[in-house]
């Protein structure tokens, strides 16, 4: 492959979370995103993990751009991260961008080594 076809490489690296004014500032609504493929690796074996990471938050006067989420998540994939940083990571990082009126971030990890983890994180 050709440094040219590596472009969504070149996305996933430049990745930064952004957000849009919420269109409905005066309302509480829900907004819930669901993201089956998160990867990162384990800080200890390098053996990657597997989740479903789930944002569920009542927006205040931002929300998040969905596109620059996705670019986001996806920079975990070759990250060595234990599964309780990396959801405790995702709701700082949105929390600090959104200031949402609520927030909850959960990382359903799939079963590895006959464990399974689901982490929690809310506002």
């Amino acid at each position: 492959m050709n440094d040219n076809n590596k472009y969504g490489a070149e996305a996933v690296e430049a990745a930064r979370l952004e957000s849009w004014p919420n269109p409905s500032p005066e309302r509480d609504y829900t907004i819930e995103i669901s993201f089956p493929e998160f990867t990162c690796l384990c800080p200890r074996s390098g053996y990657p993990d597997f989740a479903t990471i789930r944002i569920n938050y009542i927006p205040d006067e931002k929300i998040v751009e969905l596109k620059a989420l996705k670019l986001y998540l996806n920079a975990f994939r070759e990250r060595a991260i234990s599964h309780e940083e990396s959801a405790n990571l995702i709701f700082s990082e949105l929390n600090e961008l959104l200031k949402p009126r609520s927030l909850e971030v959960i990382g359903d990890f799939n079963v590895r080594g006959n464990v399974k983890t689901v982490i929690t994180v809310k506002l």
